[in-house]
This record gives C-alpha cells, structure tokens and sequence, in this order.
C-alpha cells in the first residue's frame, strides 16, 4: 500500500498494528461507497470528478482522492469481516469457508487500494521536479537575502558576488537535470534507489558532491575577477589539497559508501540475506528510517553527523571564500566513522526468514492428535513478513508449500488489523491433495524469498 505502516504485528495485530493511525490520515470525507472508481493507475481510464473538479486520472489530487477513498472503504470492510458481518448465507456455516472467501475478499480489495497507491505515487513522483526546481531556487533567493543582509555596513564584495554567481551556476544545473528527470523525480531521481525510496547513502553523498561543487565554483568566480597576479595566485593556492584535505577526504568517502553500499544490499537481495519490498513512491522520512518506516540508529546518526559538519564547511566557506573550506581533522575522522556505522549496519540488517518449528493448531475443546489433511497447522519462526510488506495486498502474496502444494495463507481480520499471517506466526490448512507421510514444509514471503524447509509428518 502507499503508506507504510510501522511495525510488523504480532499474533493479534498482524500488518495493521496501526490501522487506526492510517486511517486517521484518510478520515476526511468518506463519502464513497466501496468499489466506487476514482483516479485510474498508470495507464487506466479516466474516474469520475473528485471535489477539486478534475476528471483526468493522472492529476495527483484525482489519484489522491482516489486512494483516499479505497484505503476508507477497504478498512471499513476488513472491520465489517472481523465482526463477522457481511459473510454470505452459503459459507457462514463453515468456519473453514468463512475464512477462506474472507481472505480471497480481502486480496482483491486490497489489490485495488495498492492500484490507486501505485497511481497517486507515479502521479505525485512525475510533479516533483517543479517542487525540486522551486525549493533550489528558494534556496538561491536566501543566499541573496543573507547576503544583503551581512553586506549592511560591511559592503558588497566580490566574494559576495562570486557566492551568487556560483549558487546560480548549481541552480541552473539542478533545473536543467529536474526537467530531463522530470518523470522519475526531478532533482531527486539519482537519489531513489531501486527499491523507489530515498537512499541515505546517496542523498549524503550528493549534499558533499554539490558543496564541494559549489565551493569550486566560488574560487572560479573570484579567479575570474581577480585583475592583479599575486591575487590570482592566492586564489589558486586555495586549491592545494594541503587547504581541502579534510573535504577532499570525506567527499571519497561518502561517494564510496554510497556505491559500496548500493553493491552490498543488491549482492544481498540476491543471495536471499536481505528482504526489499519496493515501495509506491520515496518519502523524506526514508532518510531516517528503515523499510517498515521505524527509525534505524545508523541511518539517523549518518544524517545527523554529515548535516552538522556540512554546515561548518558552509560556514568556513564563508569566512574564507579564498580556499576550499579546511575541514578540521577531528570533525572529518567524526563524519569517517560516522560513515563506517552506517555501512556496518547494512551489513547488519536483514536476514533469512527461517522455520523454527511445525506444529497442529490446536483450539479449545480439540482432542490431541496427529497432523491430518484438513487440519490447521501453525508455523513459527521469524522473518515472514518483511519490512515494507505489512499491507494486506502484500500478505495476501504470501505461500507455503506444504509438500508439493501451494497454499496461499490466508488473511484473517480482527478488529483492528490482522490475526494471519504474521510476522513469527502463520497459520494455514493442510490441504486434501497432501499424500500422507513425510512432507516439506517452507514459506515463501513477499519480497519472494523462502525459507528453510520443515519436515513434518501427515497421517489420513
């Protein structure tokens, strides 16, 4: 679904722990019924005229309404099911009917709500180049205005006007790159990884790689207006690297963290050690944040850290636009560790989803007994529902193999969210075409991973 919900669930929440803060965000104006067609997906056709008065699918306000209404209506349904309402007459009275046309009616409602997520995300990705260019070019009308500012009584200089030409230099270049990326996120495109969120390790990399550009540019535009020798060549031993070799240093290791770690989690998502789900569109909290959207220390810290030792070389700059600005040593080695846990965290995070244990679902009043076809099983272990994958269209993609059949887990509601599957707990039925014997137990998760196999014993 477009908004990611945090937290994986536990046996009674499932991956709507949080369902009544997401609809919280959804609460105004839930006025359409369920199924009503309103903003299309990419390439779909035109819905009816949401309150702003646009018709055209593709408006981000038509496929905002639109998602709008579908997460209202699919959580109205999922609290109808849980009260056990809206069940028809031919299999309410089978509970292991009920519960299997439930889940087949909920994974189609919840396809629908993840359509009109992935339409207002492409509808609000393809109009962020203008909201890119514009925020560049505040930025440049605040760097005129502190200029003014601090040239009150001071005078304007040619620092000042060489801080100016280049700022206007980078804007321009950013604009031009929004508009050639403008379907892919304007300014932002070489930042969105793979799996469509911001990547940390590039945003970083890119704030060092625009500075550093920028302070150049700054020395260019004073060597330009130098007129005497002796000025111009102060200007160009600004450039030794015995003046940058702090920024010099940290810009190498920020742009190869970001590739490295752009290797790593790849090699990783192939070899089955980390789980990515790709999400409907990036969102700042990325920066901060893991899959699942909970706060993760290595990400904070590296934001934190490089922000601050960002605005010290800023602030060198502008004391001493004659050379790069001279990173203290200390606050370099600060930022290279910084870097360091970031990258060992993406080491660290992840892991195979593994089966620990198989056993007969048991409820009160049930003789004990052998693993029956028919019969429920309940599979523990960790790892079954990876971060980013707590939407129901996700749940709903998950499979066990219960020898050489598949079985797709069903969706159980509960007020509130979701009992099945969840995180270190899934439960499914042994189905009829099981031969009895010994047979393999493994699960398949969203992201596509599977895991261990689990052997257990089926009687008739």
């Amino acid at each position: 679904m477009a908004v990611r919900e945090t937290g994986q669930g536990g046996a009674d929440a499932g991956g709507y722990a949080d369902a009544g803060a997401y609809a919280g965000r959804y609460a105004s104006g839930h006025g359409s019924a369920y199924g009503s067609t309103h903003g299309t997906a990419r390439g779909g056709a035109q819905g009816t005229a949401h309150e702003g008065g646009c018709a055209c699918g593709d408006c981000p306000h038509g496929a905002r309404e639109g998602h709008r209404r579908a997460v209202a209506a699919f959580l109205r349904r999922c609290d109808e099911f849980a009260a056990g309402q809206g069940l028809p007459a031919a299999v309410a009275h089978s509970a292991t009917a009920s519960r299997s046309w439930v889940s087949e009616e909920l994974a189609q409602s919840a396809e629908l709500v993840a359509e009109r997520g992935r339409a207002e995300g492409h509808a609000w990705l393809t109009g962020l180049w203008r909201r890119t260019a514009g925020v560049v070019w505040a930025a440049v009308v605040l760097l005129l205005l502190g200029q003014c500012l601090t040239a009150v009584g001071a005078g304007w200089t040619a620092a000042r006007t060489a801080g100016l030409a280049a700022a206007l230099v980078v804007a321009a270049g950013v604009t031009a790159a929004s508009w050639f990326h403008r379907s892919n996120g304007g300014a932002l495109a070489p930042v969105i990884g793979e799996d469509n969120r911001l990547s940390t390790s590039r945003t970083v990399a890119a704030a060092w790689v625009l500075f550093v550009a920028y302070a150049v540019l700054v020395l260019v535009g004073r060597l330009a207006a130098a007129s005497r020798h002796p000025e111009r060549d102060a200007l160009i031993s600004g450039l030794e690297l015995a003046r940058g070799a702090g920024v010099v240093t940290v810009l190498a290791v920020v742009c190869g963290i970001a590739v490295l770690v752009r290797r790593v989690v790849g090699l990783r998502v192939l070899g089955q050690r980390l789980q990515k789900v790709r999400a409907d569109r990036p969102r700042a909290a990325d920066l901060l944040t893991d899959d699942a959207g909970r706060g993760t220390f290595a990400d904070i810290q590296y934001v934190v850290i490089s922000a601050v030792a960002l605005v010290f070389a800023a602030v060198r700059l502008a004391r001493r636009p004659d050379q790069l600005p001279d990173l203290p040593w200390g606050l370099a080695v600060v930022v290279l560790v910084s870097a360091a846990t970031y990258l060992a965290g993406k080491y660290a995070e992840g892991g195979r989803p593994v089966i620990l244990s198989v056993v007969r679902a048991r409820e009160a009043g049930d003789l004990d007994g052998p693993i029956r076809t028919g019969d429920d099983i309940e599979i523990r272990g960790a790892g079954f529902v990876p971060p980013g994958a707590q939407g129901a269209d996700r749940l709903a993609r998950m499979v066990v193999r219960v020898g050489a059949v598949h079985v797709h887990v069903p969706l159980v509601p509960v007020p509130g969210g979701f009992s099945n599957p969840a995180d270190t707990l899934l439960t499914v039925p042994v189905p009829a075409d099981v031969e009895p014997g010994r047979v393999d137990v493994q699960v398949v998760t969203a992201a596509g991973v599977e895991t261990n196999r689990y052997a257990v014993d089926v009687t008739e």
